[in-house]
Order: C-alpha cells, then structure tokens, then sequence
C-alpha cells in the first residue's frame, strides 16, 4: 500500500495536482471529526464526559511525574514503557525533520504566539479528546458490554479496531470511514515527506526536477517495504530508534540555535537609525551617499582614524586646555585605535575612542545586483568605544565637527552622571585602574 501511494504521489505532484493533496487532507479531518462525534454520541456520552475531566486533571496533577518517571525500580511495567511510551518518543523524534520542516514552510508569515498554538496547544487538546473518547468507550464497552473480549484482542489492535466498532451501529459504514481515513492519511504523509525533501535537495527552491521528484516517491516506498520484509513492524521500529537517538542530540542543537535566531529576529526588528545619522543635515548629502555605498578596507579605516579622528581629537585637547581641562590623547603602536581621556582621582576617567573594527558581510549582498558593490565578505568601519564599557557604534559618516560634537554630548552625559549624589556607588575611582 505503501509503495502505491508514494509512487501515486509522485505523479500527483508531476500533473500539477497538489491542490487534490490539499483538499483530501481537508476531507480528512472533517472525516476525522465525524467519527469522533459518532463515537461520542452512539457511545457511553456522559461516561466519556466524566472520564475526559478527571483524566485531564489526573494528567496535569501528575505531569511532572509521568514526564520523567522511567520506572526504574518497577519490572512489571518496564517493558510496557519500553514497547510504549519510549518507541513513541523515538517515533515523534524520527518524525520531527519532516513534520518540523513542513510545519514551518506552511507557517510563514506567523506569529511564534499563532504558531504554538496550532501547532502545540491545540493537536494536543484535540489528542486528549481523541484519547479519552476511543480509549474509554473502548474499556466502558469490554466492562459493559463485551465481557473481556477487546482485551483479549489487545495483542492485535488491527483487528481490536473493527471489532470495537461492532460494537456500535453502523458498523459497516464505520468500518469504510476508518479505512479511508487511513488511506488518505498515508497519502498526506507521503505528500509531506516528498515535499520536505525536494526542499532540503534543491535548497528551497521553488519548483523541484521531476525526476527528484519520482526517485524520493521510489526510495521512500522501496525502504518500507525492505524493512517489513526484513523484520515487519520489528524492523520498523528498530529502525526508527536508530534513527531518533542521534536526532535528539541534533534537536538540542536546535533548540540553541532557536534562542540565537530569536534574539538575531528582535535585533533586526529593534534596530533603529544609525546614531551617526542624528547630526546630519542636508549641507553634504551627496558626499553621504558616495559613503554609504562604500565598503572600507583596514586600510582606509586606519587611515580614518589617524587622520580625521586624530584631528578632531587635536583640536578637543586644545581647546579644553584653554578651559583648565586636562586631556590627553592616547595613541596605539598597532595604529588600529586611538582615543580622549580627561583623568579623574575620585571619579571614573572620562574617555572616547574610535577603533577599527572588522565584521563580516552576508553572501546575500554579494551577489544581489542592485545593491552596493562589495567583492570581499570581510569589510571594516570606525567604531565608539567608552571608558564605561557602553557599545559603541559606526563612526565612519562623521565629519570632524561631527566627531567633536559627539564627544561633547558623551561629556555632557558623563558630567551629569558624576554631579548626581545617588550614583555616587557607580562612579568610583577604582574603575580607572581596570580600565589602563
């Protein structure tokens, strides 16, 4: 069955049929619900009612309990846990890729707030439903009504299945619906597996090669069928444990890289203006552009400093002589920094500096053509740097005034820190010796 309908999906996906995907999978969950409710109805309905509420508060009054009990010290229930609970941990893992990767494709443009909760809180609550309606029909029906004769078919849940819709009416009728509603489910997730990975081999382009598409359709019903006809459901399972295991380790990668990505996603979106771009007026507005779309060398950025820095610096030190302020310039051998310090013995030294800085440009801005021309990935711009250890910014668009104009506003701000009694804890002396 497995083969025909990965390679039925590999056609699909060639005539141009993928909306048919789209609507059977639509169909399903309203078949899905429609045999919910039937059960719930022709069954024990307020038994179900009851057994749904006290099973939920069981579980959230046990959740830590059930999450990391092993059931170490009890031998009886370990190879239950084992056949259970743990495969189907290892199950989901091996799914999460596929799962993982098409959930995000058909999410974007969702808020993470919109996307837990269809992805997370609301297949889980449906699950719980799910869980207590079939479970517990199922046991009220082999008490009530069968005398045992389910839980003798417990080894075989194929048949358990058509034999707990006997059971009820319509038998028949229920019989076809869960036949279906299986069938249209192995299409679906041949559909999401083809789909995942002609988008992993392509790097997510838009259309795949058509013979991609037919070899991952053969691939993925040729390796079903040699793992059940190596070991049946044994093999399967095997397998899906293997491949989970080192899965889980890659998982936890993801989970750091997701914390990385989120704060890379509230940097972009906070980023505001350039603190360069608050002076600016219109006087020189070609000049700024030309150094806008220009990318420095370590070169021309040492040449900066030493030269237009230095000056403006020059010029600081001598008029906050003239006011009887000592400051002094200090330069680097490396020729890579250089900064204004106005020493203090009771309070922090005020100093601003500039120094060359490398960050590495994105291939994006490489290769897109109407976009600044840049030929190497490393570029270098003049960065701010603070006796408080504050970050610093770009530089590299002021002019001389400007640049002295921006050490005064940092003077200002310093003076006023250092003349307000209540920061008197933070603007100890004892900074200058960390800072030398």
């Amino acid at each position: 069955m497995f083969l025909f309908w990965s390679l039925y999906q590999s056609y699909q996906q060639l005539a141009g049929v993928d909306k048919g995907v789209k609507i059977l999978s639509s169909v399903n969950i309203i078949a899905v619900v429609v045999l919910l409710a039937f059960v719930l109805i022709f069954g024990p309905t307020v038994f179900l009612i009851g057994s749904f509420t006290e099973g939920l508060g069981t579980y959230i009054s046990n959740f830590f309990n059930l999450t990391f009990s092993t059931h170490a010290y009890n031998d009886t229930i370990q190879p239950w846990f084992h056949d259970w609970t743990i495969l189907y941990w290892a199950w989901w893992i091996s799914w999460a890729p596929y799962v993982g990767l098409f959930i995000a494709k058909i999410s974007r443009g969702r808020t993470i707030r919109e996307f837990i909760t269809a992805v997370l809180l609301i297949p889980t609550l449906f699950n719980f439903i799910w869980m207590s309606v079939f479970g517990n029909t199922a046991i009220w029906l082999d008490i009530n009504v069968a005398d045992g004769a389910l839980s003798l078919l417990s080894i075989n849940p194929d048949a358990l299945m058509f034999e707990f819709f006997d059971f009820l009416p319509f038998s028949q009728i229920t019989n076809y619906l869960t036949i279906s509603i299986i069938i249209i489910f192995f299409v679906t997730s041949a559909d999401s597996g083809l789909y995942v990975m002609n988008s992993i081999a392509t790097k997510n382009a838009r259309i795949s090669p058509k013979w991609q598409t037919v070899s991952w359709g053969i691939l993925l019903a040729v390796l079903a069928l040699l793992l059940l006809n190596a070991g049946g459901l044994n093999a399967l399972q095997s397998m899906t444990l293997i491949t989970a295991l080192p899965f889980a380790v890659i998982m936890l990668l993801f989970i750091v890289s997701l914390v990385k990505a989120l704060s890379i996603d509230s940097s972009y979106y906070e980023k505001d203006f350039s603190v360069s771009t608050v002076p600016w007026s219109g006087t020189i507005w070609k000049e700024r552009l030309k150094q806008i779309i220009s990318f420095k060398d370590d070169k021309t950025v040492t040449n900066f400093i030493n030269t237009k820095v230095k000056a403006a610096f020059e010029e600081l030190e001598q008029e906050f002589a003239k006011n009887n302020i000592e400051a002094k310039i200090n330069t680097f051998e490396d020729q890579q920094r250089i900064e204004i310090e106005i020493k203090h013995d009771m309070v922090n030294n005020f100093k601003y500096g500039v120094k060359n800085e490398r960050k590495i440009v994105s291939d994006y801005l490489l290769t897109e053509e109407n976009l600044p021309d840049i030929k190497e990935t490393d570029t270098y711009y003049p960065k701010s740097y603070f006796g408080d250890d504050r970050e610093g910014y770009d530089v590299q668009l002021f002019t001389k005034n400007e640049l002295i104009s921006d050490v005064l506003k940092h003077y200002d701000r310093f003076l006023e820190i250092i003349s307000e009694e209540k920061n008197e804890m933070f603007i100890s002396s004892n900074a200058n010796h960390r800072l030398k």
